[in-house]
């Protein structure tokens, strides 16, 4: 069944981890995980301490190049009933380093993690301009 749009926000914000899809100039896909916190339909995530092959990360060249961005969200269970995604589609910038205390304390109110080592890297800030969402069955997991 199709989810509207305030079930896939609901869906969407409870879930732990979501995925960023970019692509720079050449259309190029480029999909990573990300933790994230929700306000409204503006979407954070940070890059955190955890360790990077390289300090050029491409969600952020991508970023610069083409600023259009999607993240998903989803159940997966052996009961095929509870299976659900939702997708939100949007606009990304980089945040400007001195505008980035209250992302950061989003991020630390949903990732314990994060009060004890606050994401170091740039912040990314994606206003959502789409919800789409599918679930298998009314109700389900709150949560991936």
């Amino acid at each position: 069944m199709r989810l509207g749009e305030g079930e896939a926000r609901r869906r969407f914000a409870a879930a732990p981890v979501a995925r960023l899809a970019t692509a720079g100039r050449d259309g190029r896909p480029h999909v990573v995980p990300v933790t994230f916190a929700l306000d409204g339909d503006v979407l954070y995530t940070a890059v955190d301490a955890k360790p990077k092959t390289t300090s050029r990360l491409r969600r952020l060249a991508n970023i610069a190049e083409n600023p259009a961005v999607a993240l998903l969200a989803d159940h997966y269970s052996g009961d095929w009933d509870t299976l659900w995604w939702v997708r939100a589609d949007g606009h990304a910038t980089v945040c400007d380093p001195r505008g980035v205390a209250r992302p950061l304390r989003l991020l630390a109110g949903r990732y314990p993690q994060y009060r004890v080592t606050p994401p170091a890297g740039p912040v990314i800030r994606i206003v959502v301009e789409r919800w789409s969402g599918w679930a298998a069955a009314p109700g389900g997991e709150e949560s991936t």
